[in-house]
């Protein structure tokens, strides 16, 4: 009896185990409302599935340093990074490669809002206004939360974002910097144009309360970027496999979903100028 229960549990090990194995894993970085992202990317773990002929599984995250961490333990062969996040796991996994990238991230930027109170009205540059006064940045490892708006600060004001400000925060998240800005916890906040429109088109923002006062001039962002030893693992040619499909997902529900009129292929270099900010500013060696 106990050598026949031990085959039956071997059998059902060998049965198991490839299913698991052939399960391709993504993840996302979380950069707005949780609901949101989960709606966003089961759709495209369905749409990947079938394109793919393999079981795709979206796994959400907590934080950024989170996504990178699966990336880089291959919790996750793919994963929707930032800019900054992208040139993080990337260098944490040789042979990870970016590739695809919406139309939209080519020329991506940051909305600078402010709370009423300040009466700060839109600049054609970073209003000198803001100095002394509160502000939030997204989250620590954001491109268009963090990277970019601390580049510009220091760039406007020739100092450190807590020399420039009262107070500096972190939020968590784009959609979280508009609702303490709104609130008036912070005063200013930096946040991803993309969620700020998003939102507006919704009716979520009570704009008696905010507004944005600036916009960055344009940078790379977001991207999809894949694990380099995936085709050993699924079969040679799957990574341009992925690639195909993400470039060729056309379903404007789907896209509307980012919001990205289209994805287009990415390369490691088109996120050089990221990483040479990143160290310029010192967030990486």
């Amino acid at each position: 009896m106990l050598k026949t229960l031990k085959r039956a549990l071997l059998l059902s090990l060998a049965l198991i185990t490839p299913a698991v194995a052939d399960t391709f894993v993504f993840t996302a970085i979380p950069d707005a409302d949780e609901t949101k992202l989960r709606e966003r990317f089961q759709s495209v773990a369905d749409y990947l599935s079938q394109k793919l002929d393999v079981d795709v599984r979206y796994v959400p995250v907590k934080d950024y340093a989170a996504a990178v961490s699966a990336f880089r333990n291959n919790q996750v062969q793919l994963a929707w990074f930032g800019g900054l996040s992208g040139v993080q796991a990337r260098a944490l996994v040789p042979g990870s490669r970016a590739i695809a990238q919406g139309k939209e991230d080519t020329q991506f930027v940051s909305y600078f809002i402010a709370h009423k109170s300040t009466g700060i009205e839109k600049s054609d540059s970073l209003p000198d206004a803001v100095k002394g006064k509160t502000f939030t940045f997204g989250s620590k490892g954001s491109t268009s939360g963090r990277l970019m708006p601390e580049y510009y600060i220091r760039e406007a004001f020739g100092e450190s974002p807590d020399d420039v400000f009262s107070r500096v925060g972190f939020s968590g998240n784009h959609s979280r910097t508009i609702r303490l800005v709104e609130a008036g916890t912070y005063e200013i906040g930096a946040l991803n144009y993309a969620v700020w429109d998003s939102e507006m088109e919704a009716g979520t923002i009570d704009t008696d309360k905010v507004k944005v006062i600036w916009q960055t001039p344009p940078y790379q962002d977001y991207q999809w970027t894949i694990r380099g030893d995936v085709d050993e693992r699924y079969g040679d040619g799957f990574i341009e496999k992925v690639q195909t499909a993400l470039v060729e997902m056309k379903d404007p529900e789907l896209l509307g979903k980012f919001p990205r009129s289209e994805f287009i292929p990415a390369s490691n270099d088109d996120y050089d100028s990221i990483r040479n900010t990143a160290e310029e500013i010192g967030i990486i060696d």
